[in-house]
């Protein structure tokens, strides 16, 4: 009888032969139909994700089989993305949540959110330009994260990320929530344009390189005995696809694909594999720096492990002391920005 009454009622949904009879049955859209859905997996929330970055990234997330459930939001324009994404045939259950008033909801019981929110590099903009306007952003949404899901590993993306960063960790060390192994800034493009920039130099296919980029966004080299030329086309990959869109916008389609990748590490980790080592800039001791990005060992506690950089020949460690000067402003100017 139960079996017949749930045909009836979908077959009335799918056919209905009144006005009255299709708002009787209106529950069955939306998330209605979803509420039980979902694979057993993570839950994952992505803040900004109405932006350049955060639209890819999130339809990319949502065809990832470890999300079970996968928060939406942005101040503007994240109920249309989520209707969007909501369609798609996979896995994950797709939440929606628009404004401030609703960010808390967005991060209760999460297990690990990527911040892509900010704004966009613009040409002739630096990364110091972002820096007054990206600051703010990312205080605000880690302030609720501090309050709804301390315990969340965090992906930082919101550019500059060497400044960033360490904005969040000042952010969660007021609050009494700071686990700098739990805090990870994503330079995974840079490790991904290297990965390609090499492979067409010596003719490989990218998907068999794996070229550790270390320093900082930006502030980089490459630990590899890379040469000044592919450095150098790394560190400006961004200003590339700017100039190349002409004004219409940034690196926002690679960017998605390197956050949804480093993304995708962090929840293997979380699930226990092992053997997950990515490139991260996170809270280190490798130099004498609070933070530097080097490779790191991802597990059930976030970067449970960073790796020291081993033998650097001549050129690696002129880059190395080059990065260094560039980074140490940078994390000055993150943690000024909190404390001042």
């Amino acid at each position: 009888m139960e079996a017949n009454q749930r045909i009836a009622r979908i077959s009335a949904h799918l056919h209905p032969s009144n006005p009255q009879m299709e708002r009787e049955h209106a529950i069955l859209r939306r998330e209605g139909c979803r509420a039980k859905g979902g694979a057993p997996g993570f839950k994952v929330a992505i803040l900004g994700a109405a932006g350049g970055i955060g639209q890819p990234l999130a339809m990319l997330m949502k065809m990832n089989p470890l999300v079970s459930v996968l928060h939406l939001y942005d101040v503007v324009n994240s109920p249309g993305v989520t209707a969007d994404i909501s369609h798609m045939d996979t896995g994950a259950v797709v939440r929606g949540f628009l404004g401030q008033q609703q960010l808390e909801s967005a991060l209760t019981g999460v297990d690990l959110v990527v911040i892509p929110a900010g704004v966009p590099r613009k040409p002739g903009m630096t990364r110091d330009d972002l820096f007054n306007i990206n600051a703010g952003i990312v205080k605000t949404l880690c302030e609720g994260i501090a309050k709804c899901c301390p315990n969340a590993i965090v992906n930082l993306i919101s550019n500059p990320v060497n400044s960033t960063v360490p904005i969040a960790a000042e952010v969660f060390k007021k609050a009494g929530t700071y686990d700098p192994k739990k805090l990870l800034g994503v330079t995974m493009l840079d490790v991904v344009r290297a990965n390609t920039f090499v492979a067409e130099v010596l003719g490989l296919d990218p998907r068999e390189v794996n070229v550790p980029v270390v320093g900082g966004q930006t502030s980089l080299f490459l630990h590899t005995g890379g040469t000044e030329y592919l450095t150098k086309r790394i560190q400006d990959g961004g200003t590339e696809v700017v100039q190349a869109k002409a004004g219409t916008g940034s690196a926002t389609l690679s960017m998605a694909y390197a956050a949804v990748k480093f993304a995708d590490a962090c929840l293997r980790g979380l699930r226990g594999d092992a053997g997950i080592v990515e490139c991260a800039f996170v809270a280190s001791q490798v130099t004498e720096l609070p933070f530097f990005a080097s490779k790191v060992k991802l597990g059930r506690g976030g970067a449970e492990e960073v790796h020291q950089l081993g033998p650097l020949n001549e050129y690696e460690r002129v880059g190395l002391e080059k990065a260094k000067k560039e980074l140490e402003a940078s994390i000055q100017k993150g943690i000024s920005f909190i404390r001042k």
